[in-house]
């Protein structure tokens, strides 16, 4: 699952959403049939002309000043996985309703992300979604730059995704709400006042909505914290998860989903300190399948187990044994 958010797919979201809501309308501009057109959505209607998402987001920037941004766009956009199983599980027709279900579901978490009182469910936004079925080819892709592909090529694959149109400004124009804003201020107050946002929780909550709201069976190596840990946790971490993966790999993927979980957590709490603890709290927990965990127990003799420090423990201790 990727969502991401930024200034807007044409780089500029300080005047007005028109050139915006005008290049989400590509699609729309090939297809004569209306009845087939995307139709903008929010959580109250379906069925959105293009104007009125103009104006609804140039109407609301109420104290914003001339440099100021007046909205951002949230790419909300699941895997090639993702979308595999909701058109298997739904069909594709009301795949794209799921899909659009989903983003509504998303605003609420983006809503609640602000810690801002009277800030709680998308009703608070003043918001605009749109489902695209395609992705083009740009001029960063390695297709474009090694000639492969043009620049506005059709991406293969299932590529439908939801882009999201939201005002700096909630549905009153009274308050300001920036996901660019992830400062913890001076103190609590402060920060309660600034309305502090979470990027990573709400792209982590997106992903835990999608897996809830659909049933998806997700394996650890596909979850944002698996790569958030790999990339910047530490080494006794990483490697902790490296173990947890293959652990979930032998087993069937509906079960010991709830205790892989809290052991993730576990691990990004730094609850073990070493991997003899982390192994030890595994031996504890019961999955229903103990012949994985007993292919995975921890051997103190086995190097490819430990991580750097403990390896130039283990080689520090053999080194004071031989002296003695």
């Amino acid at each position: 699952m990727y969502i991401n958010i930024t200034t807007s797919e044409i780089g500029n979201n300080k005047g007005s959403s028109g050139a915006l809501v005008h290049y989400l309308e590509k699609e729309n501009a090939h297809i004569q049939n209306l009845h087939l057109q995307e139709r903008w959505f929010n959580g109250k209607d379906a069925s959105i002309k293009p104007h009125q998402v103009r104006i609804g987001i140039d109407n609301n920037v109420a104290k914003l000043g001339k440099d100021d941004r007046k909205f951002f766009l949230i790419n909300i956009s699941p895997s090639q996985k993702e979308l595999t199983y909701l058109i298997d599980t739904y069909g594709k027709h009301i795949a794209k309703e799921k899909l659009k279900e989903f983003a509504v579901k998303v605003m609420d978490e983006y809503a609640v992300n602000f810690k801002r009182p009277g800030i709680n469910t998308n009703q608070d936004l003043m918001w605009f979604g749109k489902l695209e079925n395609h992705r083009y080819y740009g001029y960063q892709d390695k297709e474009v730059k090694s000639g492969i592909k043009k620049r506005g090529d059709q991406k293969e694959g299932v590529q439908m995704h939801v882009q999201v149109i939201v005002s700096r400004k909630d549905v009153t124009n009274l308050i300001k709400l920036s996901p660019q804003n992830t400062s913890r201020g001076k103190n609590k107050s402060h920060s309660v006042k600034l309305g502090q946002f979470d990027r990573l929780a709400f792209k982590e909550s997106g992903e835990r909505l999608f897996d809830e709201h659909f049933g998806f069976q997700r394996n650890l190596k596909e979850s944002i914290q698996y790569a958030n840990t790999m990339k910047n946790g530490t080494p006794v971490q990483q490697a902790q998860l490296h173990s947890l993966h293959k652990l979930q790999e032998k087993h069937v993927p509906t079960q010991g989903m709830d205790q892989i979980d809290e052991l993730l957590t576990a691990i990004q709490r730094e609850d073990f300190k070493e991997m003899a603890d982390f192994f030890t709290s595994i031996g504890s927990v019961s999955f229903g399948l103990f012949s994985a965990f007993s292919e995975l127990e921890y051997n103190p003799e086995d190097e490819s187990t430990l991580t750097d420090e403990e390896k130039k423990r283990k080689r520090r201790n053999k080194y004071k044994d031989r002296r003695l």
